[in-house]
């Protein structure tokens, strides 16, 4: 069973950092359009959009004021028409955010639903009476948001609350009410009808809700996952989405469904034979580092055996029965060359991180700027922060614990949402090449050093590396192996060598070091045949011991085991 995306390799545009075509300091569908070229040169043909639609911009987009209105600051429907015509003429599929869990508290559904408890929108949320206790009113539950305190915010028309697990202008529709699915099922039909190809799923683990009886982890507002996240209602939204408008569209479909989905519950997402979606992504891999419990990044340090763990399980299950997307990041984590690479070894890191995610079996997703390198932004004081989770999260910590404030201001400014936001850089011009006026959020102080324009011309950077990875699994004559073969961790429980084998056609070995220190990979057990890539300019290989300089990433064709 072979799929077009299985053969792709994603990239993820953050629209609002991405490239300002109109110089209003913020970036735009037009400027999506005028770096297609880039991202054809890259070698990329498929590329996930982030929300554009008619917005308030409490949540950057994720709070729909409109499914079928471009909000004004990225452009108009012809733009984003324009957008979908090249390319295609360049061979590049399209998909979108379809958020699905909630809209904006301004959409016209919620404006309507909030008006009176018998209002013909009022089900296309959810609304639960108060509880009163010694004649105090509160929430329905003491279920936690994500984003920080409750998951209900009080109404005061109606006497009610409203359920919203992200932000308070971010009211939960009720997909118990068929009207829901209906008018969901035409928000994907406008867009596929436009010439998408597809959509990545929003919060997709979050449709379905458990009675609404209190958490039993606290007695106070707790932040209990198992009230609304992988319920078994879910998959019975998700199988008639995919029976109405995904498979009679032929819809690539991606779900985000978090760290807290088991592999099982992937399984029935996303297996072959699930009739949901066609993958998932999950975040199972993109903590496994100390970074929760350091204030200091210099103590910052890479849990290798844990990281090979994860990836090999959700390797060695996936491995006849579905797919995977392949990532380091997206829009909510930090970027991956500060988070497990070396600011010391920044190419070198760089290189070794692509190197050892892009040769494994799946389909890539490149986040904006990983490409070139780019790092965590300095972040010296939460003035400087936008993301509303991150502002929440820091408030309610410091209420809860004024003593710390100091420690949680370290942590939250070392793990905000707000690091890969920060502005594309594109060229050590003004703004980074981004636009002619100041752009909406910062730019990274490095990007006089890191950026597109200076590693085009450079034959040995980290972007002429991307290349190379994305060439071998789209045109090479290792395609076969690289796309479709076998993976085998191996070396399970070295603390800083990442290697795994991958069998097909050929048989690849690829070996990434992860040290600052020189490590040795012995290889006895196998017959070189050919380099076929590597972020050193040669490799040290003396009698059959490769010396692993810091931060090494070497892949090699190999005979068959001796």
């Amino acid at each position: 069973m072979k799929h077009w995306w299985m053969e792709s390799v994603g990239y993820q545009i953050y629209i609002k950092s991405f490239f300002d075509s109109n110089n209003d300091g913020i970036g735009d569908i037009n400027g999506i359009t005028e770096k297609l070229d880039y991202l054809h040169l890259l070698g990329v043909n498929l590329i996930w959009i982030t929300p554009f639609y008619d917005s308030p911009m409490d949540d950057n987009g994720y709070d729909v004021r409109d499914y079928y209105k471009v909000s004004n600051m990225y452009g108009t429907i012809d733009d984003f028409e324009r957008l979908i015509e090249k390319a295609k003429s360049l061979g590049i599929k399209v998909i979108l955010d379809f958020v699905l869990n909630h809209t904006s508290d301004e959409h016209p559904w919620f404006v309507e639903s909030r008006k009176s408890r018998n209002n013909p929108f009022r089900d296309y949320y959810i609304w639960q009476d108060p509880k009163y206790v010694n004649g105090k009113r509160l929430e329905p539950t003491n279920w936690g948001s994500f984003f920080g305190g409750s998951a209900w915010k009080y109404d005061e028309a109606t006497n009610q609350y409203y359920m919203k697990i992200f932000s308070d202008k971010m009211p939960d529709l009720n997909w118990k009410n068929p009207k829901v699915m209906d008018s969901m099922i035409n928000v994907g039909k406008f867009w596929l009808e436009l010439g998408v190809d597809g959509f990545r799923m929003d919060a997709v683990s979050h449709l379905e809700r458990a009675p609404f009886i209190d958490s039993a982890f606290s007695k106070d507002i707790v932040l209990d996952w198992f009230k609304f996240s992988n319920l078994e209602g879910n998959h019975t939204y998700l199988k008639e989405l995919n029976e109405k408008l995904f498979k009679p569209y032929g819809a690539f479909t991606i779900g985000e469904v978090g760290g807290e989905a088991s592999i099982d519950e992937a399984i029935k997402y996303s297996s072959f034979t699930s009739n949901e979606m066609s993958m998932v992504f999950n975040f199972d891999h993109n903590w496994k580092n100390n970074v929760f419990d350091i204030t200091d990044l210099k103590d910052l340090k890479v849990d290798v055996i844990g990281l090979k763990k994860v990836l090999s399980k959700w390797q060695e299950t996936f491995k006849t029965i579905g797919w995977l997307p392949l990532n380091w990041l997206n829009h909510d984590q930090p970027r991956v060359v500060s988070h497990y690479g070396s600011m010391d070894y920044h190419s070198e890191s760089a290189k070794m991180l692509a190197t050892i995610m892009y040769m494994s079996r799946g389909t890539p997703f490149i986040y904006q700027g990983e490409e070139i390198g780019m790092t965590n932004y300095p972040f010296k004081s939460m003035d400087e922060i936008n993301d509303v989770s991150t502002i929440n999260s820091y408030h309610n910590q410091i209420k809860d614990r004024p003593n710390d404030k100091e420690m949680i201001l370290k942590k939250s400014l070392m793990t905000t949402r707000d690091h890969p936001r920060t502005i594309m850089q594109w060229s050590s011009q003004k703004n980074a090449g981004f636009s002619q006026n100041k752009p909406w959020f910062h730019v990274n102080p490095n990007f006089i050093e890191i950026n597109v324009s200076k590693q085009l011309s450079d034959p040995n950077s980290i972007f002429a590396h991307y290349q190379k990875l994305i060439s071998l699994r789209r045109f090479s004559n290792y395609k076969e192996t690289i796309l479709y073969g076998d993976y085998q961790m191996i070396l399970q429980d070295h603390p800083t060598i990442f290697s795994y084998i991958r069998k097909g056609p050929q048989k690849l070995v690829i070996i990434g070091s992860f040290s600052k220190d020189n490590e040795t990979f012995d290889t006895n057990n196998l017959k070189f045949k050919k380099l076929v890539l590597s972020n050193y300019k040669d490799v040290i290989l003396v009698n059959n011991k490769i010396t692993l300089r810091p931060y090494e990433a070497i892949v090699y064709e190999v005979e068959e085991s001796l």
